[in-house]
């Protein structure tokens, strides 16, 4: 029987660029995965300036339906299933110019309310694993660090069984990772690795800037997903999403040959348990047996 990954995600292309290869991974191996995006990307800027012509009017005119597109082509490029939370993207305000997030948007709901949301999602899925973000959201956009939020609450109250009655079942997922994508070690060893085969690649210095702008985050990494197999997969994806990520995006720095030998996984912390573990893992179903309903 098949195992359950759900990943919670804050905008359509966070699918993407966060264990894109793992989803797709995880299917070809007969698994089933769920993505949630939390918001619609609604606040996002067109940030490909090559984007075409008809596309750019109309992601112009409708960006909301324009990334619902774009989130129908990654989820057949990675084979997942898919689900809008329905809530509005909050965008990112500009401190310094005295911003806030507006009224109404994802971060600004009642935690209980959009708890609820996901709770239902998850009694509905029941996944063996649950996959989200730490409490800086990744980076510190409000929608990332509501999504910690949300996840962290669903992941919870979806086994106790006097919390939302009306949302189903209770379940209570086995595993909680938070991904960790911005691994130090491996922007370390793709920079050394790249300086020896092309010393003179421009590369050496954009990523030599990568290097210096992570040096100080841990790394908290504890589980390790082989995944060298589905980079095409993850890249397709990517490219979906064309309105928010341009063909000389940083995502594409590195050659797939040469990161297939020097960092073949992505990377994720271990933060909740229902079941034994051992560390380190490479297999985040690691301990699960399929039909396993773990009791809170």
């Amino acid at each position: 029987m098949p195992h359950r990954l759900m990943a919670v995600h804050a905008h359509p292309d966070d699918e993407s660029s966060k264990g894109a290869a793992t989803s797709a991974k995880y299917v070809a191996e007969g698994n089933e995965v769920l993505v949630v995006s939390c918001t619609g990307g609604e606040a996002g800027d067109i940030l490909n300036e090559d984007l075409p012509a008809p596309a750019m009017s109309r992601a112009h005119r409708d960006m909301a339906g324009f990334r619902r597109g774009e989130m129908a082509a990654a989820q057949a490029a990675l084979g997942i299933e898919h689900v809008w939370l329905g809530y509005h993207d909050s965008g990112l305000p500009d401190a310094e110019k005295g911003e806030t997030v507006r009224p109404g948007t994802f971060a600004t709901v009642p935690l209980e309310y959009s708890t609820e949301a996901l709770v239902r999602v998850v009694r509905r899925f029941r996944p063996h694993v649950l996959v989200t973000y730490d409490e800086n959201g990744g980076y510190p956009h409000p929608d990332h660090i509501r999504t910690h939020e949300v996840s962290m609450a669903a992941w919870r109250d979806a086994a106790d069984p006097s919390k939302y009655p009306d949302a189903g079942e209770p379940w209570a997922v086995a595993k909680l990772y938070y991904e960790r994508t911005m691994n130090p070690r491996r922007f370390t060893a793709f920079y050394e690795a790249i300086k020896e085969r092309e010393p003179d690649s421009p590369l050496v210095e954009q990523l030599g800037e990568w290097v210096q702008r992570f040096a100080d985050r841990p790394d908290l990494a504890t589980s390790h997903v082989d995944v060298h197999e589905y980079f095409d997969a993850r890249d397709a994806a990517l490219r979906a999403h064309a309105s928010q990520v341009p063909p000389n995006s940083p995502f594409f720095y590195w050659p797939n040959d040469l990161l297939a030998t020097v960092w073949p996984t992505e990377d994720y912390q271990l933060v909740e348990a229902r079941v034994p573990t051992e560390l380190p893992e490479s297999d985040l179903f690691a301990g699960i047996p399929a039909e396993q309903d773990v009791t809170a």
